[in-house]
């Protein structure tokens, strides 16, 4: 059976065997699938193996944190092996492996108990790499809308996003959140930048199909105090590119990605809050922001 979905503008197909497991499992799908797919950027289909090439050659693993699920990209000839962990130590969730072009892809889980990690992870690494030369993002981020703007807490994980996001939802009046974790940023072809709600949404089940014009970029850095402060345009760069997905060493994806960091420097603005976990953070940030003029 397959199932269409259309996540920031972008169609795509997810193919499941009618009783498959998974089958049951995709609810947070739902505010997203379209009856057909008629423009679909990609399509996964889950089987029930996929081949381990022995001359596949590793071109990532990582991240390096053991509290982090474990990605490890390879290549083999025109193909590309993705292979996915809850986290490091932990058996293989699911491996896929997709054509050169991020067009087609194909899943196996390896684990009952971590199908829908893999397939998720599976799916959330076929849009970032096919959507890299389409003006798109997929970020790192926590998202609160507020004023009819969406506003991104960046950082590490563990270190305050989610935090923020609770502080502006408790004492900054209109606020909600559109997505805790995987939010997508576009820039329309009309040159305005959108953030779209998408199907992952990390620890938090928050998955709006709503989306809404950019506020602002924030970078959320602990102190013992609370202020924010305007980046620079270099800065800048470097938080969007440490936020955001993609395979950046890859040279035509790398590129597409650097023109898309450039395009939203000089539209967007990007800050950094120094602060501690408290309600005068929210109102500090919520100041500035929530006065920034179109």
């Amino acid at each position: 059976m397959t199932n269409y979905y259309k996540v920031a503008g972008h169609e795509f197909g997810v193919s499941i065997p009618d009783g498959n497991p998974l089958c049951g499992q995709l609810s947070q799908y739902e505010p997203f699938r379209i009856e057909k797919g008629e423009n679909c950027i990609f399509e996964v289909e889950v089987v029930d193996k996929v081949d381990d090439p022995a001359d596949k050659e590793v071109v990532y693993a990582g991240p390096e944190d053991p509290e982090q699920p474990l990605v490890k990209l390879y290549k083999s000839g025109e193909k590309w092996i993705y292979e996915m962990a809850v986290c490091s130590g932990r058996p293989l969730a699911a491996r896929m492996e997709s054509n050169a072009a991020f067009t087609r892809g194909r899943v196996e889980t390896l684990s009952e108990k971590g199908a829908l990690f893999g397939l998720n992870n599976a799916l959330m690494l076929m849009f970032a790499f096919r959507t890299a030369g389409m003006n798109t993002l997929e970020m790192h981020a926590s998202v609160i809308v507020n004023g009819g703007k969406a506003f991104l807490w960046l950082a590490a994980s563990g270190t305050g996003k989610s935090t923020h996001s609770k502080l502006w939802l408790k004492h900054i009046p209109g606020s909600r959140l559109l997505n805790d974790d995987n939010p997508i940023v576009r820039i329309m072809d009309d040159g305005c930048v959108e953030v779209f709600g998408s199907p992952w949404s990390g620890k938090t089940p928050c998955y709006r199909n709503e989306h809404y014009p950019l506020g602002a970029f924030t970078r959320i850095r602990r102190a013992s105090f609370n202020k924010i402060s305007r980046l620079s345009n270099f800065e800048a760069y470097a938080l969007l590119y440490s936020s955001s997905s993609g395979f950046k060493t890859d040279p035509a994806m790398g590129d597409a990605l650097h023109a898309t960091f450039e395009q939203l420097v000089m539209k967007c603005p990007c800050y950094v809050l120094d602060c501690l976990p408290d309600e005068e953070a929210a109102r500090v940030s919520s100041a500035e922001l929530l006065s920034i003029k179109d």
